[in-house]
């Protein structure tokens, strides 16, 4: 995580519901709820395209100034997603102190190829995107940069190198990136021998 989380703005909202919700949307704004810690939720709204820009950095820790309220460090905890599954239509965020330890899902960020796929008959297939890990609040990072020319053939979650103080929750034998021959992929595909003709 960077060492200052963004700090957006925020308004409480007092009405709720699809309605309601879809002019705030139509207005440029993000429906949120605020919880956690032992304090009753809040429902807000967020600057739409401000936030969403900082979600799409990898960003995990806001700190959400509310309106005639106090600032809040929030950590990201669930996106709601319109039907079609490609716009953001509500966030959630969980009140959190940065000394906390929290589990969080991170992005990898995939840097080359694999040695083994110089060759001709090989293919790089990329099993994950992202893992889980825990760590506390402070030291979430916005991603996990692999520089996949240091490995040979595969990359297993057990053998990243990980910032001090995070901790991989996936299985360390989750594949990452492998390698697949060609040959055996055409395999993979159903090929059957034909059946022999009747006489």
């Amino acid at each position: 995580m960077s060492n200052e989380s963004p700090t957006i703005q925020a308004m409480q909202r007092d009405r709720v519901g699809t309605r309601y919700s879809r002019r705030l949307r139509q207005e440029g704004k993000l429906p949120a709820v605020i919880y956690g810690h032992g304090s009753d939720p809040m429902s807000i709204a967020v600057n739409s395209k401000e936030t969403l820009a900082i979600l799409h950095h990898g960003t995990h820790v806001l700190n959400i100034a509310v309106e005639g309220g106090d600032t809040e460090t929030c950590l990201v905890k669930d996106l709601q997603f319109g039907y079609l599954g490609d716009d953001v239509i509500h966030v959630d965020f969980t009140r959190v102190n940065l000394d906390e330890t929290v589990q969080v899902l991170v992005r990898l960020e995939l840097i080359g190829e694999v040695e083994g796929a110089k060759a001709s008959n090989a293919i790089m297939i990329t099993d994950l995107n992202e893992i889980e890990v825990s760590c506390a609040v402070r030291n979430i990072p916005e991603s996990l940069r692999i520089d996949l020319t240091a490995y040979e053939s595969s990359v297993n979650v057990g053998e990243l190198n990980l910032p001090e103080g995070v901790t991989a929750i996936t299985s360390n034998e989750t594949s990452i990136v492998r390698l697949q021959v060609k040959g055996d992929a055409e395999d993979e595909d159903g090929d059957t021998e034909e059946p022999a003709a009747s006489e």
